[in-house]
């Protein structure tokens, strides 16, 4: 986790409104608006890096209510397409969902098919921050 940490640290893309980190208190607020549990590699995510900007890949943020990527706002446009509520979105690409499972998990949610895909999972958040959005 810490190595992912530096190298999105080093590639942090500087922007001319920088993302801010919420703090613990903003999670539980979270929580309490989408009525889901944050599993814990997604609140260490947004407690530590949420505010990295790299890539195409927008992950979820949870400081800033007017961002287009605030975590209760792509949530809701998430399940309103069918993806199964006890997932929580950590990022939309192109019409599909990365979501984390309550056990940390992080699947795939296709948007052409509705359905998850089963050949797409990874063991935590981290592991999709390394494989995936650090690829993008």
């Amino acid at each position: 986790m810490e190595e992912v940490i530096e190298q999105l640290r080093e590639m942090n893309e500087p922007v001319p409104v920088p993302l801010e980190l919420p703090d613990e208190e903003t999670l539980v607020e979270i929580q309490e608006q989408i009525l889901i549990h944050l599993p814990y590699g997604l609140r260490e995510f947004l407690l530590q890096v949420s505010d990295v900007v790299y890539g195409r890949l927008e992950p979820v943020t949870a400081a800033d209510p007017q961002s287009h990527t605030y975590l209760p706002e792509v949530a809701s446009m998430a399940w309103s397409l069918g993806v199964p509520r006890e997932l929580v979105p950590i990022c939309e690409d192109r019409g599909n969902y990365y979501c984390v499972e309550e056990d940390g998990t992080v699947l795939l949610w296709e948007g052409e098919t509705g359905e998850l895909n089963e050949d797409e999972t990874w063991e935590s958040v981290w592991h999709w921050v390394r494989d995936i959005w650090l690829e993008s």
